[in-house]
Order: structure tokens, then sequence, then C-alpha cells
């Protein structure tokens, strides 16, 4: 459990950094993590923002409680 612990404290120390990046968005990759994590009863393991098109993502892997890892995408609201 300590090396799980650890990972995850990692991820989230990552998406926080990340985060600041993204502050002039109306949703902050942190708060998108954030998000995601309560609605799937899941942990972070990794965060980023792509640009497709002419629009923002936010792409979050997390590792859900079953075990499950998943890739949520949230499109960055404009202001």
């Amino acid at each position: 459990m300590p090396v799980k612990r650890s990972i995850f404290r990692l991820a989230m120390a990552a998406v926080l950094v990340i985060g600041l990046s993204s502050a002039v968005s109306a949703q902050t990759l942190d708060e998108a993590a954030r998000q995601a994590a309560r609605q799937h009863d899941a942990k972070v393991l990794s965060a980023h923002t792509v640009e497709e098109g002419k629009k923002r993502v936010h792409v979050i892997k997390i590792l859900t409680s079953k075990g499950v890892v998943k890739t949520v995408r949230v499109t960055v609201r404009d202001r």
C-alpha cells in the first residue's frame, strides 16, 4: 500500500503543477481531475491538456476502486 500511496501523491502533485498552467481556462486541469476522481470513486494516475482543433481538452487517467484504469476527457469551457 505505501507504494500506491506514494504514486498517488506524485500524480496529484503533477496535476497541481500542470493545473497551474491552465489557470486561464474556466475549469483548470486540477479541478477537472478532482471532479473525475470524485465522480468515478477513483484515484488520478495522470492528467494533461491537449489541443483538438480549436478546443482544449483535459485528458485524465484514473484508477477506479475496482482496479479498472479509465481515461476521462473533459472539454475546457471558455470564459
